[in-house]
């Protein structure tokens, strides 16, 4: 997480919405790794499930079987989930997702590090 709050700083994003379940915010490896962004990124904990269902803007879901990140648009005021390294994005929000993308890749491994695609994925869409 703290690397990820890292990686929104970069990109100018001001907002990321948790899972109530993923690793608490303050803990002190998340801090650590965030050098400081987590002071600048806010951030809340929901119930996953009913916060996409209330929302009225593009959510863009990072699977393995999606569009191109290259051939993603530009989508202004979007979410961007990104599941766990093990497991991707739950099954009771998958059906939230109105744009899948994917990073397209090369080599054997199996799946990237959450962070490390959320970070490939925000340089694409953001256009920075």
């Amino acid at each position: 997480l703290g690397t990820m709050i890292r990686i929104a700083d970069w990109f100018g994003v001001a907002h990321i919405v948790c899972s109530t379940d993923t690793v608490e915010w303050y803990n002190p490896k998340v801090i650590q790794s965030t050098m400081g962004s987590f002071l600048r990124v806010n951030h809340w904990y929901t119930l996953l499930p009913s916060w996409l269902e209330k929302l009225r803007v593009p959510v863009i879901g990072a699977v393995l079987n999606g569009v191109p990140v290259q051939q993603m648009p530009f989508l202004p005021n979007a979410v961007l989930l990104i599941g766990s390294e093990g497991s991707g994005i739950r099954q009771a929000i998958l059906s939230a997702i109105t744009h899948p993308v994917t990073i397209p890749g090369k080599g054997q491994a199996e799946s990237l590090n959450a962070a490390v695609a959320a970070g490939i994925l925000l340089s694409h869409l953001t256009g920075k």
